[in-house]
């Protein structure tokens, strides 16, 4: 029998690795090559790294290399304070209401952080919705690597919160009990003992946090320039977009960013992998909480602020904005209207094309990033063919390479002047940006779901005269279809509201959401702009959530 080997793996097999190809490697190794071959665009390979030399000279690059590790390191730490004291009460303590917490601090994740920093930018510039409440506004503040710092965190934040509340809740307090009965003060229990045991979540988290501040780019385009704050993210961008256009600079400085992301997804991995800290008792963990006490009135505090400043002041100056007729009417009754939705749906601007390019990319996005995600994942967990290690590094490759790397080396890989046919300046580059950046959704979810398969399955359809295709969609497919399902709905939410590759490679012409948001702010039409974002937000978080739960009562989700 061959249904672990090659024959039996080969349709889902040559599948992926046809998809894994053209969504990743090309891309990848285009940007590699130009790199290392600055005239490559004109078909010659001459002067091997020559414009090495000369972008890493560059007296700016040195600037930029570290205006990005600090912006992330400022991230995980300013995520850290926030979330950890968060996340331990969660998972020790009895917390009113704690699920309206979990999702209401859910929600800054699912809100794009460009759209949140036009919105803290509505609230703190002068004339903002601070001053006019209050006499002041904190524009300073804001449009610095400080400013940037937090209005990142708030929106990075999650990550860490529910991997340290899951964390620290699964291994309980009873370890740190017993610290206490042998003497050990709460701090020095928590400190010596719950902590330690919860590191490894929580570093990965940490770990997660900072490979998306560096790949960032809504934020720091829209406050570091400002604010003089350049990091490698908006070096690359300006290499593309501003002439004179230095492809080979770009794709060094793509390259170095890659580096960085790349050393990051592996520390998590290793982290991940660790087991230095172990619960060697048998017996699972308490799962009684202890009363807040007289911690009650401060810890509820801190969720509110919390709360507030990260999903309330973005929603709520998104929301003023879009209702507003005039920005300079402020905040007054007479300025409300419903103008500026209006003006979205008469398609104003380009804004219902806008809407419905995005929802398409978006579910083509979902399909294709599916079915490559299944595909490989059944091969390189169920099968034992050769090669299934060189997809595995291509499934993980994405990882490590940011949004803006993805545009690059879409752009160099598909505007050769010799070229017969390209994808490049049609909707077809956006799909092609979208599904490398979002297929590891996909691929994750169903490796883990194949992963808990037993093989007797296939093994007993196999010996019943089905084939390797009719194994995999009649027993196989239907047992990882929730995750897969799920996974789907998160990259079509994501593709939706994409900016980086939406901004860089959008053919001349087409509008997304993100381009739409990005030029009426360009273009001074703010309020346009947020009706806009308002309605992505709200479609993009419910839209999926109802799909999820028609699944789930359809019986094709697990509750």
């Amino acid at each position: 029998m061959k249904m672990n080997g090659i024959g039996g793996a080969a349709p889902a097999a040559w599948l992926a690795i046809a998809g894994l190809v053209v969504v990743v490697a090309i891309p990848f190794i285009a940007v590699v090559l130009q790199g290392i071959f600055p005239n490559l665009g004109q078909g010659s390979f001459a002067g091997p790294f020559s414009s090495l030399l000369a972008t890493l000279a560059d007296s700016a690059l040195i600037g930029m290399a570290g205006n990005t590790l600090l912006l992330g390191g400022c991230v995980v730490l300013a995520s850290a304070v926030v979330a950890v004291p968060l996340g331990v009460f969660r998972a020790l303590y009895r917390i009113p209401y704690a699920p309206f917490w979990d999702v209401v601090l859910l929600v800054p994740f699912m809100i794009p952080p460009y759209i949140a920093t036009l919105g803290w930018i509505m609230t703190l510039q002068p004339r903002g919705y601070l001053q006019q409440l209050v006499g002041f506004n904190l524009a300073p503040f804001l449009f610095s690597l400080f400013g940037m710092t937090l209005v990142m965190a708030f929106n990075t934040f999650p990550v860490v919160y529910f991997a340290v509340s899951r964390t620290v809740e699964a291994v309980g307090s009873r370890y740190a009990d017993v610290g206490r009965v042998f003497g050990a003060t709460p701090a020095r229990a928590f400190w010596r003992i719950t902590l330690p045991l919860s590191a490894p979540g929580l570093a990965a988290s940490l770990m997660l946090v900072f490979a998306a501040a560096i790949e960032e780019y809504g934020t720091p385009a829209a406050l570091g320039r400002r604010a003089g704050f350049q990091v490698l993210v908006t070096g690359i961008d300006l290499r593309i977009t501003d002439w004179p256009i230095d492809l080979p600079g770009a794709a060094i400085l793509s390259l170095l960013l890659v580096g960085m992301s790349l050393v990051t997804f592996l520390l998590q991995r290793w982290i991940l992998a660790r087991r230095s800290y172990q619960t060697v008792g048998g017996k699972p963990s308490a799962k009684d909480k202890r009363s807040l006490g007289a911690l009650k009135v401060p810890v509820m505090i801190a969720f509110s602020v919390v709360a507030f400043l990260a999903t309330g002041v973005p929603l709520l100056a998104i929301l003023a904005t879009a209702l507003s007729r005039t920005i300079s009417g402020g905040l007054a009754l007479g300025n409300l209207s419903l103008s500026n939705f209006i003006a979205v749906f008469s398609n104003s601007a380009g804004a219902v094309g806008a809407l419905v390019n995005s929802f398409s990319l978006g579910i083509a996005t979902a399909l294709i990033t599916g079915l490559i995600g299944v595909t490989a994942a059944y091969t390189v967990v169920k099968t034992r063919m050769r090669g299934r290690t060189t997809i595995d590094i291509m499934t993980i490759l994405p990882n490590a390479l940011p949004g803006i790397v993805v545009a690059v080396g879409l752009i160099l890989a598909w505007n050769m002047p010799w070229l017969p046919a390209t994808p490049y300046n049609t909707a077809l580059i956006l799909l092609l940006a979208y599904c490398c950046i979002l297929l590891p959704q996909p691929v994750r979810y169903t490796t883990a779901a194949f992963q808990q398969i037993g093989d007797n399955l296939e093994a007993a359809a196999r010996v019943f005269g089905a084939s390797s295709i009719t194994a995999f969609r009649r027993i196989l497919l239907p047992l990882v279809f929730p995750s897969l399902a799920s996974a789907m709905l998160l990259v079509f939410a994501l593709a939706s509201r994409e900016l980086v590759a939406s901004v860089v490679v959008a053919p001349v012409g087409m509008l997304t959401i993100a381009t739409f948001i990005w030029r009426q702010f360009e273009q001074g039409s703010i309020g346009l702009g947020m009706a806009m974002a308002f309605i992505a937000i709200v479609i993009t978080t419910l839209l999926p959530l109802l799909l999820l739960t028609l699944l789930r009562r359809s019986g094709l989700v697990a509750e």
